[in-house]
């Protein structure tokens, strides 16, 4: 495949950042430049991006996070996913709408802040506050990205009225100044108050009278991030590290399993994507079969990774024809997301997801807090015997995922992550395979023509899209389509930069330096010192 880049290549040795937003990125080379570590850099944009993007992640979302330390060379996964409240137990099975408070989660994202800032932080977290504080508070110029996804959802905004504490309505303009100082107000009382800040006192009071019995006290304080060993696997001369359940980074591990026994360099274009979607379908099958929250069910993730299961998935794909009954993923799945990543000059780096799961989540706000809340309990599943299946306590299976891959040697080689919903683990799979197999460079694996399969992805949309259909951008050759087409695969052409992804990747250059890529598919923007 030749890839020609549009945007130039990132390159800096005292630090980076990419994110989907310039605001954010600005905020952690701040402070990155006033010698802060990535940490502190990467709580700041977290918090911008939540006033900044508010669609796609905000204080009341969650958060998954991969860090790597340099000097240990060891790699830490955070999993900031919150639990369904105690009032889940009374709800009929498939109870759970798409909107409103009974929609969501316990937020997990504040909590993985400070779980982040206790083992990696540097400076007060009052102080890496301000900017968010600022720009809740004073406002900031709406971007482009902000006035499309406003038009966009001008009759939810309409029917949720709580919405209007974002500061914007359908018609905000470019440039226009969007404030927000309920959430000035909250972020204020973290910043004083630390983690208690939100998940006791004021904050919680108000979340819990505001949502008509569904959270009490007592589920926001028993909240807590859970700090664990992320997965593994092994692709090439790399090892990539990936979130553990109930995130479904399993399914990209499995897939560069699947894909570590093929020579995809000496493959045409055509046969590589159809081999890699048919791995993401079988990835897909063990995901629908076993993702839970571990903490209530036992996921054989041993077995599936085991060489005599993946052998077999990889035996059962023809090279010439597409599987006859696709894995179908749950339709309620959203793919509004916010990634960024960091790394600092001491080779340190965190790749950072975080979320309220579909466009403007729950689109509920309690009163005084200017806290959008995550619907992530729609991701639990409807049928009461699923391992899936809401309780009390627990957390429902997760979209979010993020990755990072080291050498032998423990160091450091690439970071990198992708919003999407249920299409991030198979961006990611194509930013490896572009960077690692058919080497290109960070700008180029990020700027190749991708494609998403809605098998197993849930439908972008409802109207266009089904189960089966393989939408790829249409930059690639004709040639490519109809082989695929000759396959099996239905497939439709989408445009050339309509991808459902917006990704950011870094690679550790030979001598230390770092090398970072972001995608012009969003308001994309990385940048270093």
């Amino acid at each position: 495949m030749s890839v020609r880049a549009h945007r130039g290549i990132v390159v800096a040795e005292g630090g980076v950042a990419a994110a989907s937003q310039p605001l954010a990125v600005a905020t952690a080379l701040h402070f990155l430049g006033r010698g802060a570590g990535f940490a502190d850099a990467a709580i700041a944009a977290s918090a911008v991006l939540c006033v900044v993007e508010p669609w796609n992640s905000h204080l009341g979302g969650d958060a998954f996070l991969i860090v790597h330390d340099a000097a240990m060379r060891t790699n830490t996964a955070f999993n900031g996913s919150g639990e369904a409240p105690a009032a889940v137990a009374s709800l009929r099975p498939g109870g759970i709408p798409l909107r409103g408070p009974r929609a969501a989660t316990v937020p997990g994202l504040v909590s993985t802040w400070f779980a982040l800032h206790e083992r990696h932080g540097v400076l007060p977290m009052a102080e890496l506050l301000q900017p968010a504080i600022g720009y809740a508070a004073d406002g900031f110029p709406a971007g482009p990205r902000m006035c499309l996804k406003f038009a966009g959802a001008a009759d939810l905004l309409r029917d949720h009225g709580t919405l209007a504490a974002l500061g914007a309505g359908p018609d905000v303009r470019l440039g226009q100044r969007v404030r927000q100082p309920e959430l000035a107000a909250t972020l204020e009382r973290v910043a004083a108050g630390g983690r208690d800040g939100f998940y006791r006192g004021e904050t919680a009071r108000r979340i819990a009278a505001a949502s008509e019995g569904w959270f009490t006290e007592d589920d926001l304080a028993l909240h807590r991030t859970r700090i664990l060993e992320p997965l593994r696997g092994a692709y090439r001369d790399l090892v990539v590290h990936g979130q553990p359940p109930p995130s479904q980074g399993m399914i990209l591990i499995e897939e560069l399993l699947l894909a570590d026994g093929w020579n995809l360099a000496d493959m045409d274009e055509t046969e590589r994507i159809h081999r890699l979607v048919e791995a993401k379908r079988r990835a897909f099958t063990d995901r629908n079969a076993w993702l839970a929250d571990p903490e209530f069910t036992n996921i054989p993730l041993e077995r599936l990774f085991s060489r005599e299961a993946i052998e077999s998935r990889r035996a059962s794909i023809h090279p010439g024809r597409v599987a006859a009954d696709p894995a179908l993923a749950p339709e309620s799945e959203g793919n509004d997301t916010t990634y960024f990543l960091v790394a600092d000059g001491d080779g340190n780096a965190v790749s950072f997801i975080q979320s309220i799961f579909h466009n403007f989540g729950a689109a509920w706000i309690p009163e005084g807090t200017g806290i959008l809340f995550n619907n992530r309990a729609t991701g639990f599943s409807p049928d009461p015997a699923s391992p899936n299946a809401p309780a009390p306590g627990k957390r429902p299976a997760h979209t979010l995922n993020a990755w990072l891959a080291t050498r032998a040697d423990g160091t450091l080689a690439y970071v990198g992550g992708t919003p999407g919903g249920h299409i991030q683990v198979q961006t990611n799979l194509q930013l490896l395979v572009n960077a690692v197999d058919l080497g290109m460079n960070v700008q180029e694996a990020v700027e190749a023509p991708r494609w998403q399969d809605l098998a197993g992805a849930g439908a972008v949309s409802a109207e266009e899209s089904g189960p089966g259909i393989l939408e790829v951008e249409d930059r690639v050759d004709e040639s490519v389509l109809q082989g695929l087409r000759d396959r099996g695969h239905v497939v439709k052409a989408i445009g050339p930069w309509e991808h459902g992804s917006a990704a950011q990747l870094m690679e550790v250059l030979p001598g230390g330096a770092f090398a970072v890529g972001s995608d012009p598919r969003c308001d994309g923007h990385a940048g270093g010192i």
